[in-house]
């Protein structure tokens, strides 16, 4: 048992939007401000006001700038600046160092796009106060929701373009994109930049894993709105704090999937066996109607998530797949055992599944059934029936 949070990124995320999530979930105003030090007071102050976001209501999280138009408010700042910033609030030590760890992220992400050295890295999407204020602030607030485990949904990015320091770029901006790698995304109908720089520095730097909602009884639910109201998409982030319900029978999974058409069909089955020889949880075949109208195959293959890029590698080089598709899930298994029955034709080991200690399911292995069949002259189901009732006799 545990404390979990759950970005639900259906939206997109920003750091504006993590705070708003976070304060509309009961994170004191007053506290924030204090733990942001001097970062507020350079800016005039930090607010929050509830607004409705296509009927949602939520919490917008607003840095009050004392001259809009001012330098300060627009200057942006070299990692080592930001440094010093970070070092001026008053997050605990632990606190400190996982925002100039963020930062840091963002300094490389930069840096490997502009090919140039990290401590020459001016960082212009993020390096405004108000963004550090975000990206502190969100360290703050988390750090006393005291979430034992955190998961985010797939992020939705948007699209469209987006203007940014160096031009016009296609959604995700470059420094998104890069903070997103390895994370999984999606462009839905919404044609606008969904993620930010900030959304995606903050939701890749604390998210253990990605997926749908995990098991948890739901305790607390926070809406953190976006600058702008598209009609009929509720530009929100929404947070999700609840107990895990995962029992001890629970795990993660991943699930890879692929569709074939055009192979050898004495391939499957080399390819069952040397996917399960490679851990393999399960694999199974189902008929698909293809593009085309063209008949083929799909493969599912279920692993624990550590063995995917494994597996993955597998289909690519012992199939004609040219891409595969994967997402993590929960699975929860019942507690199993295998038990002797005598019957009146000789032992048969039984499949025994319990949960909580009460018994769900009980089958008769069936190669003992054959074996016993075979040498009796019977019929594999009568063998069966016999096994059955044994069981309930026992």
């Amino acid at each position: 048992m545990g404390k979990t949070l759950y970005f639900d990124c259906f939206s997109g995320a920003s750091g504006d939007m993590i705070l708003g999530g976070l304060l509309d979930l009961g994170l004191p105003l007053d506290d924030l401000r204090a733990a942001l030090g001097s970062l507020a007071v350079d800016l005039g102050g930090i607010s929050a006001r509830r607004v409705q976001r296509a009927g949602v209501s939520a919490t917008k999280f607003v840095v009050a700038a004392e001259q809009p138009t001012s330098e300060h408010h627009h200057r942006h700042y070299h990692l080592k600046g930001i440094v010093a910033a970070i070092n001026r609030s008053a997050l605990s030590p632990a606190g400190k160092a996982r925002a100039i760890h963020l930062f840091e992220r963002l300094a490389e992400a930069e840096a490997a796009i502009h090919e140039m050295p990290v401590e020459k890295v001016h960082l212009h999407e993020v390096g405004a106060l108000d963004s550090i204020i975000d990206i502190v602030g969100a360290v703050y607030g988390l750090e006393q929701l005291g979430a034992d485990r955190v998961v985010s949904s797939p992020l939705n990015v948007g699209g469209g373009t987006v203007r940014c320091a160096h031009g016009v770029f296609p959604v995700p901006a470059p420094a998104t994109a890069r903070l997103l790698t390895g994370v999984p995304v999606y462009s839905g109908d919404v044609q606008m930049e969904l993620v930010t720089p900030t959304g995606a520095l903050i939701v890749t730097g604390y998210a253990q894993s990605f997926g749908p909602i995990p098991p948890m009884s739901l305790e607390r639910i926070g809406y953190g709105a976006g600058d702008r109201d598209p009609k009929q998409h509720p530009n929100v982030l929404r947070l999700l704090v609840g107990e895990s319900r995962e029992g001890a029978h629970a795990s993660r999974v991943v699930e890879i999937t692929c569709e074939i058409d055009d192979m050898n069909p004495q391939i499957f089955g080399a390819l069952m066996d040397r996917l399960h020889a490679e851990g393999a949880l399960d694999v199974f075949y189902a008929p698909v109607q293809m593009k085309k109208n063209r008949p083929g195959t799909l493969v599912t293959v279920l692993a624990r998530p550590d063995d995917r890029e494994k597996l993955s590698t597998i289909l690519f080089t012992e199939t004609t797949t040219i891409g595969v598709r994967y997402q993590e899930m929960m699975r929860e298994c019942l507690e199993r055992e295998l038990v002797d029955v005598e019957t009146p034709l000789g032992a048969v080991r039984f499949k025994v599944a319990r949960r909580n200690g009460r018994v769900l399911n009980a089958s008769a292995e069936f190669d003992d059934c054959a074996r016993i069949a075979t040498e009796r002259g019977l019929p594999i189901k009568e063998v069966q029936g016999v096994a059955l009732q044994a069981w309930l006799n026992r």
